[in-house]
């Protein structure tokens, strides 16, 4: 079982502490009422404008510089407080899914992000920490934790999390493992004919593309497993008298690493290359949207995420099942020490991505979360902090997943 160490004795921590849970008095009606405004408002990605600016307006209320249009992404909102040397960013994300809503509850995600920030700026000063809430875009489809993180937005962060609402019970923030995950486009070019008669000079797009189907579902048999790939045809043809000269193909392959995935891909599309040598089309294929790497853990920061849920009368348990899901905080973890944890909305069974859940992500136990998570994550915030100033690092030698980060 794992065992988690006992929080920092040090005297600004213990005060910061202290500061940060009296806190919650001012700030837990403010994100609790964010929380209920997105989740009436839902916005796919890269659209969350009214999100955006309610998330941005709710730290300027509350000291933070803030504004929309961040890294040059109109709906990402960079909001920052304090001017210490070391700086910590939280994630809020807000977009949701089309025809569910906040599915993902995605709305939790930023109100607990808010206010961990508020809770962090409160205590910024005394710690000597400069608190950045990054609202990042377009997590379900279109990776805007990866286009801010080529912008810049991480580069003078020492390290960064958030936290993701989910059913049945808390678990260890080391256990909660995501999937990587690469969407791709390919497409074939054929030549049209009549489809009704002989058509010796016609090249069909759609055969291609049923060739390259047919293969990539006989090639899962031979996938490892964990491994998951699906595909379906986005453009078929436009008529049945008239053969198909273009088709397009969506697919997407996840792994649990990075690694695994890009093998899975490369063999996806021999498939498909065999569709086009059978046929006699062309085919080109590019990236629909960012590849999402396999979250890192950082074992630091997720010990002291575990013990701070322990202090707040919550109990997280081992995990031992497969990964799930797939995040573009995965990118950002691989390149600062992060964590991506997951606290339960009690009571709730429901898988995300159904309308059961987009009801559970608002109501009492989906508030209780948002303000345990808000405090989780800053009481982690402080405890790491106060691991830096004794002069250790975020990473551990004897840590399963140790690696080096810029800036460490």
């Amino acid at each position: 079982m794992t065992t988690v160490p006992p929080p920092p004795s040090h005297p600004v921590a213990a005060g910061s502490r202290d500061t940060v849970i009296a806190s919650r008095a001012n700030w837990e009606a403010e994100v609790l009422a964010l929380s209920a405004e997105i989740h009436q408002h839902p916005e796919l990605a890269f659209a969350e404008h009214h999100a955006s600016v309610q998330v941005a307006r709710t730290l300027r209320n509350a000291g933070f510089a803030a504004h929309t249009g961040a890294f040059g992404l109109d709906t990402a909102v960079e909001a920052t407080f304090g001017e210490g040397d070391i700086t910590v960013a939280i994630c809020a994300e807000y977009d949701a899914l089309p025809g569910l809503g906040h599915a993902c509850g995605h709305n939790v995600i930023a109100a607990a992000g808010v206010g961990a920030a508020i809770a962090l700026s409160r205590v910024a000063d005394d710690l000597g920490i400069r608190v950045k809430l990054l609202g990042t875009p377009a997590e379900e489809h279109g990776g805007g934790k990866i286009l801010m993180l080529e912008a810049g937005a991480w580069r003078d962060v020492d390290f960064s999390l958030m936290v993701h609402g989910g059913p049945g019970d808390d678990l260890h923030c080391a256990d909660v493992r995501t999937q990587a995950v690469a969407r791709f486009d390919i497409s074939f070019q054929g030549h049209p004919g009549h489809a009704g008669a002989p058509s010796p000079d016609g090249v069909n797009a759609a055969n291609a593309a049923t060739i390259g189907l047919v293969a990539m579902g006989l090639l899962r048999q031979h996938l490892p497993d964990g491994v998951r790939a699906n595909a379906f045809v986005s453009r078929g043809g436009e008529a049945t008298n008239i053969i198909p000269s273009s088709t397009r193909v969506r697919a997407e392959v996840r792994a649990d690493t990075l690694e695994a995935v890009e093998v899975a891909q490369r063999r996806i599309l021999a498939c498909f290359e065999g569709g086009a040598i059978a046929t006699g089309c062309s085919w080109e294929w590019e990236h629909a949207e960012p590849t999402y790497a396999h979250v890192v853990q950082n074992p630091v920061l997720a010990r002291a995420w575990d013990r701070n849920l322990l202090a707040l009368g919550r109990s997280p348990r081992p995990h031992t099942g497969a990964p799930g899901g797939s995040t573009d905080m995965g990118n950002v973890s691989h390149v600062v020490p992060s964590i991506h944890p997951l606290i339960a909305i009690e009571g709730c069974s429901s898988a995300p991505h159904t309308r059961e859940f987009a009801d559970a992500a608002i109501g009492a136990a989906a508030g209780a979360a948002i303000v345990d998570g808000a405090l989780a994550m800053a009481l982690t915030v402080v405890d790491a902090v106060t691991h830096l100033r004794d002069g250790q690092k975020l990473v551990h030698a004897d840590a399963g997943d140790a690696k080096e980060y810029h800036g460490w």
